[in-house]
């Protein structure tokens, strides 16, 4: 099937097919089934086209891979000079939650290229950057940069697998283990859940925002190394 002609569905695909087309249309099958139902026929589908056309555009599923990965770096917001670096980090890190929060399927994936894309050298020079004009010698900005990834990719990791997505379902979910569990035989456990996550205003995100602090509290500078 020529490109540009028509799909299998009998439309006419106006839009020339493109690479970025190609890996807008792979983020969209993985946002909606995760990353394993990622075959070409399955990319494919959605642009009208079949799936040898795609050829024409990517080299394969691992070069779709490193365009998605740099597809959601490009989402995250770059850390800016200027500021202080630890106001830097905690909203570069929030904004990496964000868009793995919007792409589940990706927080195993964000380091694991070996053809990084622009935005992906683009982010992690920028962070690099920040972290060394804030007084970071090279080592201790690489310390920083990998304990503030180990966290924030952890967090998101154990969010994402959590039998709840909203408060309603986490009180829900709660109250239903606390009525099959022995509090007697936990007590622990029962205190947690009562004292804590039934109470109003509980927010698990809350839970995000107290370890990136106690993070970013204990990271100092290297004493001298400022480069302005």
């Amino acid at each position: 099937m020529p490109e540009g002609g028509k799909g299998r569905r009998g439309t006419s695909a106006r839009t020339p097919l493109s690479r970025e087309r190609v890996i807008r249309a792979a983020v969209a099958v993985a946002d909606e089934k995760g990353a394993t139902a990622l075959t070409m026929r399955a990319i494919a589908e959605p642009l009208g086209v079949e799936a040898m056309s795609l050829y024409h555009h990517v080299a394969g599923r691992e070069d779709i891979l490193d365009g998605m990965v740099d597809a959601v770096f490009d989402e995250i917001e770059l850390p800016q000079g200027g500021t202080d670096w630890k106001s830097a980090m905690r909203r570069r890190a929030e904004s990496v939650r964000a868009a793995l929060r919007r792409h589940p399927w990706a927080v195993g994936l964000m380091d694991s290229r070996s053809r990084p894309g622009p935005a992906t050298l683009r982010h992690h020079d920028a962070v690099l950057g920040v972290l060394r004009a804030g007084g970071f010698s090279v080592p201790m900005a690489v310390h920083a940069f990998s304990l503030i990834d180990s966290y924030l990719y952890g967090f998101v990791l154990q969010e994402l697998s959590l039998p709840f997505s909203d408060p309603a379902e986490r009180d829900e979910v709660t109250g239903a283990i606390l009525r099959e569990m022995p509090a007697d035989t936990y007590p622990h456990l029962a205190e947690v859940a009562t004292e804590h996550v039934l109470n109003p205003g509980y927010d698990h995100a809350d839970e995000f925002t107290f370890g990136l602090t106690v993070i970013l509290d204990a990271l100092r500078p290297d004493e001298g190394e400022a480069r302005l």
